[in-house]
This record gives structure tokens, C-alpha cells and sequence, in this order.
């Protein structure tokens, strides 16, 4: 067992936080295990509750722990991790991870179109577009409440989106449309999940996601599709490498 260093500017919180962490890292606790209760590990740490406490919820907050009210704090199931270093697409990458994607179609109407959304598609009238809503998920979890957006132009028929999930968006593109998908641009910040989006994705208002807007392009370098997601922070993790 690892001791807290009480004399460390490292705060104590923190140092148990790690602590607990690499527990889960290093297989010691597994995806469902339930960790031990507050007054376990004040008894074994000699920390108050209060830093037991911070520590578990940044823990939680990370999506490394999660609560069941009554019941205790268990391990969460690992991320799923996706590199940014080329283009992707969320079907597909779930298929090679061994997961079975899913998407739910929630709408299909038309908009009036953001300022984002006219940037995105560069548009110069106020025409307009399609939204594609759809709530995204791995083996029936939902992790993505996603928006697409299309101009008249591009989906001349609205009514062939319904084929979505049976068939992915860029492939539906391509077979309906004769649009073919062959880079994207994606633009990343850090949100809240508000009441409303709570509710599709399934977990708690308040906690971590990641709004992530892409424009992607056809080969002629034209933008096809303008998308806004929340992604689950404690579902997801995206990564890039630097040489």
C-alpha cells in the first residue's frame, strides 16, 4: 500500500486520488467493482472525510468511479479512445474496437441555420437546412447526441435519411447523394451537459462532455455536412500524437 505524504505540497486529495486511480489502472479494481467505502479508506489513509471525499469525485467527475445512490461507488467501464491524427468515422472505429455502433434517429426536419452553421456549410443566403438529430451509441449506450446539418442542395430529399442506421451517414451520402466524404475539420471545447441533453445521453446535468464541431468536405474540397456533438466525457477520449 502506498503512503500519503502529509509533508508534500501536493495536496492530499490529490495524492489519494492518484492513488486510487492507478489501482484501477493497473487491474487491481475492475470495470463493476465496488472500492471501499469513505470510512475504509479514512481508516486506511488517516485522512479526513473531507479529502476522501474530493478525491472520489474528481474520480467520478473523470468518469473513473461511478455512484449508486444507497449502494456504494463502483469502477466505470474503460473509454472509448479515439486518435485525431486522420480522419475517421465513429461507425466504422466502433466496428474495429469490437463494439456494435447504434444510431437512434430522434429527427429529421428543416432549420434556419446558426451563424456556425452558415460558416460551417459557407453559405451566403438564409436558406434553409437540413438537421439530422440522431443519439449515437455503443452496444446500445448512448454516447453522442449529435446534429447534422445539410443544404438543400447536398440532400435534395430529406426522406433518405430515415435509411440512417441501417446504413452510415457518409456511405447514405455517397450511395443517394453520389457524395463522397474525404476530410473533415473538427474544432473541440469543453461543456456541461445541460437538462435536456442529460436525458438522450442517459447520465447526469453537470458533468464533463465535449462539444465537437466538424465540417466535413467531398473530394472536391466542398462542405457537405456541418456537425454539432456532445460527447460524454466519461465515455470518451481523444488523443493525438506529436513527433
Amino acid at each position: 500500500m502506498k503512503h500519503l505524504q502529509h509533508d508534500s505540497i501536493i495536496p492530499l486529495y490529490h495524492q489519494l486520488k492518484e492513488i486510487l486511480k492507478e489501482s484501477v489502472d493497473n487491474g487491481n479494481w475492475n470495470t463493476g467493482d465496488k472500492v471501499p467505502s469513505e470510512n475504509q479508506l479514512m481508516d486506511e489513509y488517516g485522512v479526513s472525510r473531507n479529502t476522501v471525499k474530493k478525491a472520489i469525485e474528481e474520480l467520478v467527475q473523470d468518469g473513473v468511479l461511478y455512484r449508486i445512490q444507497g449502494k456504494g461507488t463502483f469502477v466505470s467501464k474503460p473509454k472509448f479512445q479515439q486518435s485525431l491524427m486522420g480522419f475517421y468515422s465513429f461507425s466504422k472505429v466502433l466496428k474495429e474496437h469490437g463494439m456494435n455502433p447504434k444510431d437512434i434517429v430522434l429527427d429529421i426536419r428543416e432549420v434556419k441555420p446558426t451563424a456556425k452553421t452558415k460558416e460551417g456549410l459557407q453559405m451566403k443566403n438564409n436558406e434553409s437546412v437540413i438537421e439530422l438529430k440522431r443519439l449515437r451509441c455503443a452496444n446500445n449506450e448512448p454516447i453522442i447526441l449529435e446534429s447534422s446539418f445539410f443544404t438543400k442542395k447536398t440532400v435534395p430529399d430529406m426522406s433518405k435519411l430515415n435509411e440512417i442506421g441501417t446504413i452510415s451517414l457518409y456511405d447514405l451520402l455517397e450511395q443517394q447523394f453520389n457524395i463522397v466524404v474525404t476530410r473533415a475539420k473538427e474544432a473541440f471545447e469543453p461543456v456541461l451537459i445541460r437538462a435536456d441533453e442529460s436525458e438522450y445521453l442517459q447520465t447526469k446535468e453537470g458533468l464533463p462532455a465535449l462539444l465537437l464541431e466538424r465540417t466535413a468536405f467531398d473530394k472536391e474540397g466542398n462542405p457537405v455536412e456541418f456537425c454539432r456533438s456532445i460527447v460524454r466525457g466519461d465515455r470518451c477520449r481523444f488523443y493525438t500524437e506529436l513527433t
